[in-house]
């Protein structure tokens, strides 16, 4: 074979599960490649995946509060929080 470009390749060794391999094995075969080039393939997809961006503004506006203002109402959320619960560990 003559190649136009050089391509350094290195050699690593991994360990897989015994199931893992034969089902990888067999999904290459599937494929019509071998295991290393499969493997490679999975390798440079995950790498050249885009990084997924996510809008700050996607958490605002999910749901209606109900009219609740919890500035406002904290304290006294939190007091019927604490004394719901710990009535209902007197309880057990």
């Amino acid at each position: 074979m003559c190649y136009d470009v050089y391509i350094m390749m290195s050699r690593t060794q991994i360990t897989l599960e015994a199931e893992m391999q034969r089902q990888a094995r067999r999904r290459a075969n599937d494929l019509g490649i071998s295991l290393a080039e499969y493997l490679r393939r999975l390798v440079e997809r995950d790498l050249t995946r885009p990084k997924a961006v996510s809008k700050i503004d996607g958490i605002f506006d999910l749901g209606n509060s109900g009219g609740s203002d919890i500035t406002k109402d904290k304290d006294s959320m939190i007091a019927e929080s604490l004394d719901s619960s710990h009535k209902r560990r007197r309880r057990i």
